[in-house]
């Protein structure tokens, strides 16, 4: 499955311990057997998988809070920590901590969403002690140098003046800005060229104290580590954070209801269209049914309506996709396409077209078998690395899915019948469609492109 709002920054790992993690494969089958729930002597829970296939241990946390725990004036704060916690902390300095992590393999990151504060680590088997030490003094001691803020805070700002002239992040952040307007979930994570320069150690220092808490840990492992050795490590680890977090409550809201269309000017060659409208919580009875409908639509790649309309009968576009995207106080579907400034309208109305014809008819039961098939077998890949795993274990657990949940889903797929996919086809597309278009005027995109003058 595709997890919600995830940051866009990828995380590089060293080429010793990527090896290594891609040959720690483990099929659905086998690790729903083996997670077990976890309990530190300390208290800390977890879901975990203990394997020894090679000697290498993953770790997905979260705490509750995320960007939308950022001041309404003040975007990004929970990003900036983010990239911050491992610049130097207890008597280590920002150059310090990163040659231990170097020397070891360790690989150590932190990111936010807008309902979590998020972070990774993973290591070889004998260096588990020095890993969790480090995350531990990460998490309760950062230093938040003020040479270290500025230099992150620069890269951050010189980020977001890129994005400014990127018609895909221009294209994103509008329909943030449509759908949810004034509520946390309207606000970009990685803030504003406004907000960011505002943010303050106080403010950094703040956030942590406010989100950083034991009341809203959700954590994952797996990898060659025995249960009672793990336990001590979260115990070491989380032991000492605060008890409770003190968070402001965020309400739930729902997208704007389409049909509403958006344009932002931007004198690019080629146009960037967003798409979508209000989608399922995947707390909803029939997340599944919707779920299995909108791969048919748009999630599933090169079998996908969209696809087969947009780019195969009529060439309009390269690729185009579509997915669910749920979050704790509401839920969306997206979509985004790349087109000639000349057919952007053309884009715009095959979209249109086959939105309405699903919602309106829905799909065929052999699309369904085939989806249905599909969703079955990819989950096998979809969990093949310990990485992997982790992940997932971690989402299921902020969804609030049963740790058998691996074992069901199967089930759960094959339960969705042609009428579940119909009713979730007219629930979701029915109303049409919230579009976002960044590029050329129309006028514009009819003019040929100024020739660029010949180099001697």
């Amino acid at each position: 499955m595709t997890y919600p709002f995830l940051r866009a920054r990828q995380f590089v790992l060293s080429i010793a311990t990527g090896a290594a993690l891609a040959l720690a494969s483990i099929s659905p089958s086998q690790a729903a057997a083996k997670i077990q729930r976890l309990v530190s002597p300390g208290g800390i829970e977890a879901w975990f998988v203990q394997d020894a296939t090679v000697p290498l241990i993953a770790m997905e946390y979260s705490f509750a809070g995320g960007s939308g725990q950022d001041p309404e004036d003040k975007s990004g704060v929970a990003n900036l920590v983010g990239d911050l916690l491992d610049e130097g902390s207890g008597d280590l300095d920002s150059k310090t901590f990163h040659e231990r992590l170097d020397r070891r393999a360790i690989e150590l990151s932190f990111s936010a969403t807008r309902d979590t504060f998020r972070g990774s680590l993973r290591m070889l088997r004998d260096n588990k002690d020095e890993a969790f030490d480090l995350l531990r003094s990460a998490l309760t001691s950062p230093h938040f140098d003020t040479a270290d803020v500025e230099r992150i805070r620069s890269q951050v700002i010189s980020g977001l003046r890129r994005e400014t002239t990127n018609p895909s992040s221009l294209a994103s952040r509008k329909f943030l800005e449509v759908a949810f307007g004034d509520h946390p979930y309207g606000r970009q994570t990685n803030g504003t060229l406004d907000s960011v320069p505002t943010i303050t150690v106080a403010d950094m220092k703040d956030y942590v104290g406010r989100v950083i808490a034991k009341d809203g840990l959700k954590i994952a492992v797996v990898g060659d580590v025995d249960p009672a050795t793990l336990g001590k490590l979260l115990d070491h680890t989380f032991g000492s954070l605060p008890a409770k977090a003190k968070l402001t409550p965020v309400a739930d809201v729902e997208a704007a209801k389409p049909p509403q269309r958006a344009f932002v000017p931007l004198d690019v060659p080629q146009t960037v269209i967003t798409f979508g409208g209000p989608g399922v919580k995947r707390s909803d009875p029939n997340f599944m049914a919707a779920y299995v409908v909108n791969h048919i639509l748009g999630g599933g790649g090169l079998s996908s309506r969209l696809y087969r309309e947009v780019r195969e009968k009529r060439g309009l576009a390269y690729s185009v996709f579509e997915s669910l995207l749920w979050m704790e106080h509401s839920a969306v579907f997206i979509g985004n396409t790349g087109t000639r400034a000349d057919r952007a309208g053309d884009t715009i109305d095959a979209i249109d077209k086959e939105v309405r014809r699903i919602a309106e008819e829905g799909p065929t039961q052999k699309e369904l078998d085939e989806a249905k098939s599909y969703l079955k077998g990819s989950q096998m890949l979809a969990l093949d690395t310990s990485s992997k795993l982790a992940q997932a274990l971690l989402q299921y657990q902020q969804d609030k899915l049963p740790i058998d949940y691996i074992e069901k889903r199967n089930a759960i797929v094959d339960a969705v019948t042609l009428d579940d996919a119909k009713a979730a086809a007219r629930r979701l597309w029915g109303q049409g469609l919230l579009t976002v278009v960044v590029g050329r005027t129309p006028q514009a995109a009819a003019q040929p492109a100024a020739t660029a003058p010949k180099s001697n």
